[in-house]
């Protein structure tokens, strides 16, 4: 009787094991293949989603790029207000799409492009109303992934491209209960985050 408990219990352990085993895989697998799966999406859903990303007065008129074949983004929808849309930023399993007018545009691109320092010569507005993720070493917001960094998720906002300084602007350098603080602070790439839904402001 007591071996028989046991080898059930052994038999129960061994089951909890490997399904841990199978979850704690797939989540690896899912881990920073957003790209792909956006990849994967048709052109129309790409461009759904990318147009989430901005107050619909906005999104109506504004241009979309969506990923190809060949992993590049490429023109998906003609725009009209100088708005463009993209379906993803970071590429994570969470949706980030974003929407930005032309002087974020050039920004972004000299992101993307590891630019020395962006080439926007004009503030410029980008919106995420479903929100983004970012990542933060303690309580310091980072460029890119580094060792002890983590991702952190983003709530909706918005952005002003432009050099803000924290210390003359006296705008914090991290997020806080007043929801606006100066992303990326120190680097050429500083700019201004609003945590408040788009699809809210009037």
């Amino acid at each position: 009787m007591m071996k028989s408990i046991m080898r059930t219990a052994v038999a129960l352990v061994l089951c909890l094991s490997l399904a841990s085993l199978v979850v704690a895989a797939e989540k690896t697998q899912k881990k920073g293949k957003a790209q792909n799966d956006v990849q994967s999406m048709s052109q129309e859903k790409q461009i759904k989603l990318a147009l989430s990303a901005a107050p619909p007065r906005i999104a109506k008129h504004a241009a979309v790029l969506v990923f190809g074949e060949d992993g590049k983004l490429k023109e998906g929808k003609p725009g009209t207000n100088g708005f463009t849309c993209i379906p993803t930023v970071m590429n994570l399993p969470d949706p980030d799409p974003m929407c930005m007018d032309a002087a974020v545009k050039q920004w972004w691109e000299d992101l993307m492009a590891n630019a020395p320092k962006p080439s926007n010569t004009a503030p410029g507005i980008a919106y995420m109303a479903r929100g983004g993720s970012h990542w933060e070493n303690g309580k310091r917001v980072v460029m890119k992934e580094e060792p002890g960094a983590k991702i952190v998720k983003e709530p909706p906002h918005w952005m002003i491209m432009w050099p803000f300084e924290a210390k003359m602007s006296m705008i914090p350098s991290a997020p806080n209960p007043s929801g606006v603080y100066v992303m990326f602070d120190g680097t050429p790439y500083a700019h201004l985050m609003v945590y408040q839904d788009p699809m809210k402001m009037k």
